[in-house]
């Protein structure tokens, strides 16, 4: 394999420096602009068109981000970032471009006075340092004093603000929370979010919505007088078709006259009565097949007062195995009684004029199997649900894992701006200039926050910097409903340490990491 040349100095591209850095300090606040406006309560939806003609309205910028197509390399590894944090964290994503494009902003300033990038990053890490330190200490810990599921679902609810269903926020928080406490294991902190199923139905409202305490299927039954509730269920769980086997090769069969004929269709019966006398003695209730069966399987099952469900995905197998404890079995001949699981109950469900039907299987055996069933009136409220109740139940699941906890409306950003501004007072030299451009640089957060709830944003800042200052009180923050300044501790806008945390440091990675790039060598494929 003959690796690739760089051209002559004349046939190649390339950029050094400075103006590299400045370069990409552009395309980052070309990306920043297009998220600014949809950051927090009162953010404005953006409109994304894919190249397939479909159409996405979301404000969730981790959607956002996922779903523009980056020509640039630095906005992609952005892209990239933002989207670890919100797999790991589930909020924040907007929130970190944001802080990250300020601090490059202010890197700019800097080196016009001629600061080095390298020592820009060795004070922005420093900064960062001292602010999650001075994060941990106005944080507030909560105790059995508190109400800690009162605690856990205003936490819920302030991760839903932005949403476009925020309307219902109190209905989905309270699902959300009682959701993640039921796959939790407290003693040791850990969450099997797999057991979680977020599935919707377009029809109904938001306040429809349920927690099933089992698993939802999008199939029913697969004959119309096969009983619609079932108790005590058996489950077998196989992966082939209910038919009789055919030759993987091509085959021809020939039949010369009446007798052949009978034969095939008695050496047919006999296989399907094989089949349904296995699942027969087996104590099987509750037929779930990958595959379909033709009407004479069917017609069998049903004579036989077996229930049958056919064309699951592999999906729903998986999780109706973990939570029924049935074993997935590839042949008929395979079932046993070990082989079969178990759940209390399985019902089908009908929804509205157009029939659409669901089953439900309900209280499974083996483990604490949960669906969050979301109905919507169109595609649109659903696909936002569900990205909003996914960071509902990150927030719910962080706070678990470390009780702390500060407060939203830009609180906490202002509160460690103005701290750091009080030390870079008593530093000298270059690390004063680069302390005082990281404090600037987080007041981004409560000035967009003013700016997109209709508030005039300097003045508003200006006020709420002036009484953080006098009251001493780090919990002050914007309220974006239209009451101004306002005490988020009493309003109740939680937001996890975790989370707050995470974005600091996440927004610092990428302003360093794009500090360090002063070189871009575009290779082109050498003339032969």
């Amino acid at each position: 394999m003959e690796k690739a040349k760089i051209k002559d100095q004349e046939k190649s591209t390339k950029f050094k420096g400075i103006n590299i850095i400045k370069k990409n300090i552009k395309k980052v606040n070309e990306l920043s602009k297009i998220l600014r406006s949809s950051f927090g309560p009162m953010g404005m939806d953006k409109i994304i068109k894919k190249s397939d003609g479909k159409v996405i309205i979301t404000n969730d910028g981790a959607t956002i981000l996922n779903k523009l197509e980056f020509e640039n390399e630095i906005t992609s590894i952005i892209g990239e970032l933002s989207r670890s944090q919100d797999e790991e964290i589930g909020d924040g994503t907007t929130g970190i471009v944001l802080i990250a494009a300020n601090l490059l902003d202010q890197t700019e300033k800097l080196m016009e006075k001629g600061i080095h990038p390298t020592r820009i990053i060795e004070g922005f890490e420093h900064a960062a340092d001292f602010c999650l330190f001075y994060l941990e200490t106005i944080s507030k810990n909560l105790s059995k004093k508190n109400n800690i599921y009162s605690c856990l679902l205003f936490t819920a609810m302030t991760a839903m603000n932005s949403k476009v269903i925020n309307r219902s926020k109190k209905k989905l928080a309270e699902i959300c929370v009682k959701a993640v406490l039921a796959v939790s294991d407290l003693e040791r902190n850990d969450f099997n979010f797999e057991l979680i199923k977020i599935d919707g139905k377009i029809g109904g409202n938001l306040e429809n919505t349920t927690l099933i305490n089992g698993v939802v299927i999008d199939k029913d039954f697969s004959h119309s007088q096969m009983p619609k509730e079932i108790k005590d269920v058996r489950i077998s769980i196989v992966t082939s078709p209910l038919e009789p086997p055919k030759p993987k090769t091509k085959h021809k069969i020939e039949i010369e006259n009446i007798h052949n004929f009978k034969e095939l269709e008695k050496t047919e019966q006999q296989f399907f009565c094989e089949m349904v006398s296995q699942l027969k003695n087996s104590g099987t209730n509750l037929l779930l097949c990958q595959w379909g069966f033709d009407d004479e399987g069917n017609h069998l099952l049903l004579r036989n007062k077996l229930s049958a469900v056919r064309w699951v995905s592999g999906q729903e197998i998986d999780l109706l195995a973990l939570a029924t404890g049935a074993q997935i079995v590839p042949r008929f001949n395979e079932i046993t009684t070990a082989t079969l699981g178990f759940a209390a109950r399985i019902r089908e469900n009908c929804f509205g004029t157009t029939q659409d039907r669901i089953l439900i299987v309900e209280n499974c055996a083996k483990s604490k199997a949960l669906t969050i069933f979301i109905r919507g009136s169109s595609d649109f409220i659903l696909n936002e649900a569900k990205r909003a109740i996914h960071d509902a139940l990150c927030a719910v699941k962080n706070l678990i894992r470390d009780n702390r906890v500060l407060f939203g409306g830009g609180s906490a950003e202002m509160a460690c701006a103005l701290k750091i501004s009080k030390e870079a007072e008593n530093c000298v030299g270059l690390k004063h200039f680069v302390l005082h451009s990281f404090s600037e640089a987080l007041k981004i957060i409560p000035l967009v926050l003013a700016e997109n709830a209709g508030y005039f944003s300097i003045e508003s800042i200006s006020q709420l910097q002036n009484r953080q200052n006098k009251e001493r009180n780090p919990f002050l923050g914007i309220e974006c409903t239209g009451k101004g300044i306002c005490n988020m501790q009493k309003l109740k806008v939680f937001e996890s340490l975790i989370s707050k945390q995470q974005q600091i440091q996440m927004a610092v990675q990428i302003a360093s990491g794009i500090l360090r790039i002063d070189d871009i060598i575009k290779i082109q494929d050498p003339d032969f």
